[in-house]
């Protein structure tokens, strides 16, 4: 009999702890189940795009500041050109990043004017700074998010972008909050990526690399990210609702340039890619950098790589008498 007890008690215990085993592992399944649907919806996962930025993706920014200044410098131009071209004098940099066009707008104004730059990235905006100190610079930087922040109403007039407005959860809403910074009549020019197919350079990487890395995170249409702007329509949209005036929304085609030996830095650091290539073994990594290298060549021209980026220009205004939104 206690033979009997002693084995239904084992059996009882066993099964109990595997009862618990299941619902741990219930628990961890359900955890990776969100993980890769959060992945899946292009969205990141609660701590947003603040932990990208201020995690190895900003950091991957910062060591790569030189080659993507030089590679994305014919939009910087068009920016400079836009703000001199408009008079303006007090500048809003959105998605300032490492501080390039900012400080580019910031040397045109010189004591005429000032250009300010905001982003959610705390290693680019030290970077930012610190270049503006060195090079004697008058510009400067908020470390927020454009969409929430509190900026001092109707500051400036003119608000720029060179490919960081494309990251709000809430695109209306952070319009608004940049109208309501803006002076009456303000100018709003901002350059956007138009779709990944119109793109090729751009999506190369992970196209190459996806039959390789199985947790390379999807793309998903409208999602906060490099093509959340793809559609000019949505994009009228936003901006219409948001209360923009005179809105036109122009697809341009510019040729991008970088050297041929940064190639690899760029594809590797940078992008989907970049987010999980550290993740994987030596031997795959190799491979994939293999491959990738591989698939680049199309673009590569003797120690220059080169390729049009298509993008939308767009511009607005913003209304002459404050909105009560």
């Amino acid at each position: 009999m206690r033979r009997a007890t002693s084995v239904m008690s084992r059996s009882l215990t066993l099964l109990t702890s595997s009862r618990l085993e299941l619902a741990l592992y219930g628990l961890h399944f359900l955890k990776a189940c969100e993980g890769r649907r959060a992945m899946a919806s292009g969205h990141q996962p609660p701590e947003g795009q603040a932990a990208l930025w201020n995690g190895p993706a900003g950091q991957a920014w910062v060591d790569s500041r030189d080659l993507l200044e030089g590679m994305f410098k014919p939009f910087e131009d068009l920016l400079v050109d836009a703000v001199q071209a408009r008079g303006a004098r007090q500048v809003l940099d959105v998605g300032c990043g490492t501080g390039g066009t900012t400080l580019a707008v910031a040397r045109r104004l010189g004591a005429q004017g000032h250009c300010v730059g905001i982003d959610i990235s705390a290693p680019m905006l030290a970077a930012a700074r610190a270049r503006a100190e060195a090079e004697h610079v008058a510009a400067s930087f908020i470390e927020a998010n454009a969409e929430h922040h509190a900026f001092e109403r109707g500051r400036f007039d003119m608000v720029i972008s060179r490919f960081g407005v494309m990251f709000f959860d809430d695109a209306v809403r952070a319009f608004v909050n940049l109208r309501r910074s803006a002076r009456e009549h303000a100018g709003l020019s901002f350059i956007a990526w138009r779709s990944p197919s119109e793109n090729p350079f751009m999506t190369t990487a992970e196209r190459a690399a996806a039959p390789l890395l199985p947790n390379l995170p999807a793309r998903q249409p409208n999602a906060p990210g490099q093509f959340a702007f793809a559609d000019g329509e949505r994009v009228h949209r936003i901006l219409e609702q948001s209360g923009w005036m005179d809105i036109g929304i122009h697809p341009i085609d510019v040729t991008c340039t970088l050297p041929e030996q940064g190639l690899l830095q760029y594809v590797t650091r940078l992008g989907p890619v970049g987010r999980v290539l550290h993740e994987a073994d030596e031997r795959t990594r190799t491979h994939v950098i293999e491959t990738i290298r591989a698939a680049f060549e199309p673009y590569v021209y003797g120690d220059e790589v080169r390729f049009t980026a298509a993008c939308w220009r767009v511009e607005a205004r913003a209304p002459a008498e404050a909105l009560s939104a």
